[in-house]
């Protein structure tokens, strides 16, 4: 590829990372106004859902158009349960931990799950379980404990919940990527994604629906907004940033650069929340991102047989 195409590349993950990294940023400035999880994830789903129903339309016409098969009803119900798992379960594990941490510890906490990965696809699905995976384990857990250590003797018991939903949420996570690659090998990233997606979305909306009765709209505009840059800054335009930037520069790069995700994070919590950033936070956060990164390289280097 020219540099042209290469630069485009890297400026496409380098937006994708940016946007995703401000998902807790929008949702804790979200709480200020209505501290409630449910309600934010909701309307997250509600502005996400309809661009992501239509990439699968789209999908499904264009396969017609073309004459590829579409997928097996065992397929679309496998994506349908695993995307359950991965988007509305870890959704809401997630939103309910950022009511309890900050910003920079849920990143943090939530960028742990390569490292559950690799326990649990040893545990389970029969991975290669390495030295430098368990070096990289034990780098990143200490670097979270120490961010935690720190939180927690400002934030009491609560910081304590917080954190076990958010890596409760990278566990869900870490359980969809380990069986999503199955689906999206036999459907397609595009269609995989929106089923997925739209299944966690729709689930969302009518877990609202019975909880609650219906879906609230007395909060103010700049909850609206909050709550659609949330679901579409946040959620739907950076998975496309990415997937187009991985298409120019590879895994390898792509990865690397969404390393610095938890960095901008930390910088949006700073400075638009106005939270802490001490040195227990600045050894802890190189720490977890060094594990990660790490493992990451060890992993692109030489990977492990699937």
């Amino acid at each position: 590829m020219d540099r042209r195409g290469l630069i485009i590349g890297y400026l496409l993950v380098i937006a994708g990372a940016t946007l995703f990294s401000s998902k807790a940023i929008f949702v804790k400035l979200a709480y200020l106004e209505r501290p409630d999880a449910l309600l934010i994830l909701a309307w997250r789903m509600m502005f996400a859902l309809p661009v992501f129903a239509a990439v699968g339309l789209f999908e499904i016409l264009r396969r017609k158009r073309d004459g590829q098969p579409m997928p097996q009803r065992s397929s679309v119900a496998g994506a349908i349960g695993i995307g359950l798992v991965g988007y509305y379960l870890a959704m809401i594990l997630d939103f309910t931990g950022l009511l309890y941490v900050t910003a920079q510890l849920e990143r943090l906490a939530l960028f742990t799950y390569p490292i559950f990965l690799i326990f649990i696809g040893a545990a389970l699905f029969g991975l290669r379980l390495t030295a430098s995976a368990v070096i990289a384990a034990f780098v990143t857990y200490l670097g979270l404990a120490t961010v935690f250590i720190s939180d927690f003797s400002l934030g009491g018991p609560n910081i304590l919940l917080g954190t076990v939903l958010v890596l409760g949420s990278a566990v869900a996570f870490a359980i969809y990527q380990l069986v999503a690659k199955r689906y999206i090998g036999e459907m397609g990233s595009a269609l995989f994604t929106s089923i997925a997606l739209s299944a966690a979305a729709v689930t969302t909306l009518l877990h609202v629906a019975l909880m609650r009765g219906g879906l609230d709209t007395s909060m103010s505009t700049h909850y609206f907004l909050l709550a659609a840059g949330t679901g579409l800054l946040a959620t739907v335009i950076p998975s496309f940033f990415v997937n187009a930037g991985l298409a120019r520069i590879g895994a390898t790069s792509t990865a690397i650069i969404s390393n610095v995700s938890p960095l901008l994070t930390i910088y949006f919590a700073v400075i638009l929340l106005g939270e802490e950033f001490t040195l227990a936070h600045a050894i802890g956060t190189a720490l977890v991102v060094g594990g990660v990164g790490y493992h990451s390289w060890r992993e692109l280097k030489s990977p492990a047989p699937a």
